[in-house]
């Protein structure tokens, strides 16, 4: 096994375990919360491509329901990480009162543990699919968005940050803005060698890229893609967020990608500060974002 990926693995089994114990007691005191502000909304859409129902939770500007019917908002897609859920970023950051200070359409959609990917083996977990094409025209259908490229941004942590980026990458005529924080942007490429055939990790990186030389993996190697873009196609590329604390188990990772970012000249801006895997961290960082989303959207 690869040096660097045997250390990789070692250190996101250890992290996977603390963010199930911290998840879990965590869920034990979000069950007393009564009901929702105001401003955030629980929704579901019938997906034919997933043949089920998707749950996503929108949080909207604090005026938009008085606001006039011709004043139309910028979206900004805010992916959670692996073993979250869609309302990880309202339930365990403040995003909903960070966002009072903004003008922004906010949705968090469903990823389960499928990293956004259209899954090498379960035919109809196709969350890649779901998000470009059934999540965003529903978005655009039922709220008053700002439907072009210019006022639509992506961003997530962990495996929603490989996600953003992977988005960006794959339909770069649909963002403007992509953004990842502490992401896990090496995932298309750990294989069975790595991460073993038993746990939710494994469960769910092998499930979702298959085997190794698979061409999911290639279709969705975030390093890939970069590499392998011709400079023409890169002169496109929404703008890329990177950030990572230095305590990360991610951090190298991160920073190997940020190399490459430059290497390849694609418009970046990466920030590295201490903290950890935490919603600490994500919380500072989401109101980083969101100042910074302003810039774009306007």
């Amino acid at each position: 096994m690869n040096t660097n990926k045997k250390r990789f693995f070692i250190k996101f089994n250890w992290l996977f375990l603390i963010l199930c114990l911290s998840v879990s007691a965590y869920a034990q005191q979000t069950q007393l919360k009564s009901e929702l502000p105001a401003n955030v909304e629980n929704h579901k859409l019938d997906s034919k491509l997933m043949a089920r129902e998707m749950p996503y939770r929108v949080v909207l500007p604090s005026g938009y329901k008085v606001s006039n019917e011709k004043t139309f908002y910028p979206v900004i897609y805010l992916l959670h990480g692996l073993t979250g859920h869609f309302n990880n970023w309202t339930d365990s950051s403040k995003l909903s009162d960070y966002n009072s200070k903004h003008n922004f359409i906010i949705v968090t959609p469903e990823g389960n543990n499928g990293w956004y990917t259209d899954s090498a083996t379960v035919a109809n977990d196709k969350y890649e699919s779901y998000i470009i094409k059934e999540l965003i025209p529903e978005i655009d259908k039922k709220f008053r968005t700002q439907t072009d490229r210019n006022h639509r941004v992506v961003a997530g942590l962990s495996m929603g940050g490989y996600g953003s980026i992977k988005f960006g990458l794959k339909y770069p005529e649909m963002f403007t803005l992509v953004g990842s924080f502490s992401g896990a942007l090496g995932a298309a490429s750990l294989t069975e060698k790595e991460v073993g055939t038993k746990g939710v990790i494994a469960e769910s990186i092998l499930g979702v890229y298959g085997a190794a030389d698979s061409e999911t993996r290639k279709q969705n190697d975030a390093f890939k893609l970069i590499r392998e873009m011709p400079a023409d196609k890169i002169r496109n590329l929404p703008f890329i967020y990177v950030d990572c604390g230095t305590e990360d188990f991610l951090f190298q990772s991160n920073r190997d990608f940020v190399n490459l970012l430059v290497e390849k000249k694609v418009r970046h801006e990466y920030r590295q500060l201490p903290g950890a895997h935490d919603w600490k961290f994500w919380d500072a960082q989401i109101q980083e974002f969101l100042e910074l989303s302003e810039k774009f959207v306007k």
